[in-house]
């Protein structure tokens, strides 16, 4: 019983910190030259990563939301930047979680963050078109959103084509980079973390 009580600890101390780690990374951003200025790429979903394989996806979002309501504290976006991290990064770490939890082998854990990838992705795509861009068109003009998409990406004329040409490969560019450092660090660190 004992046991059990110091490694739930344990893991509640390792997602804490985690979770602040996560936080300081998404301060960590930079804009690419080959996409609009507003999609900036952080690391900060590899701690949730990290979470999800060594203790459930439930401590994956956990580790997204605590991360974004500290980023909240100084956000430029009304919160709905944290809002659209928080979506995208717990449709990553939930199917990487799940598979590897099924299938605690490389081969299992590459499995996961694939589809975790594409689960972002598809969530990215489809909340971008019918919820955030929507709603950040209140804040400002969806043509002025285009316009300076389109200075980046000259094919882009329409939120679809922003979808299309920006939304998604970017996100399969993050997925791919938080999936290729998460697979590299983990094992490493696994056998410090308490399952």
């Amino acid at each position: 019983m004992e046991a059990v009580s110091r490694c739930n600890t344990r893991r509640l101390v390792w997602t804490a910190l985690l979770s602040a780690l996560a936080a300081v990374l998404m301060y960590i951003d930079m804009a690419l030259p080959i996409f609009p200025r507003f999609l900036k790429l952080d690391i900060s979903d590899l701690p949730a990563l990290v979470a999800s394989f060594s203790y459930g996806p439930v401590a994956g979002v956990f580790t997204e939301l605590i991360k974004n309501l500290i980023h909240m504290f100084t956000t430029s976006s009304a919160g709905i930047g944290e809002a659209a991290n928080f979506l995208m990064g717990s449709a990553l770490v939930v199917p990487a979680g799940l598979i590897y939890r099924t299938n605690r082998t490389k081969k299992g854990a590459v499995a996961g963050l694939v589809a975790g990838t594409l689960c972002m992705t598809v969530t990215a795509a489809f909340a971008n078109y019918f919820i955030l861009l929507p709603f950040y068109s209140h804040l400002m003009p969806l043509e002025k959103i285009i316009s300076m998409s389109s200075a980046a990406i000259p094919a882009i004329h329409d939120k679809f084509t922003l979808i299309l040409y920006a939304v998604i490969p970017f996100n399969l560019l993050k997925g791919a980079l938080v999936s290729i450092v998460t697979i590299r660090l983990y094992k490493r660190i696994s056998a410090m973390l308490c399952r």
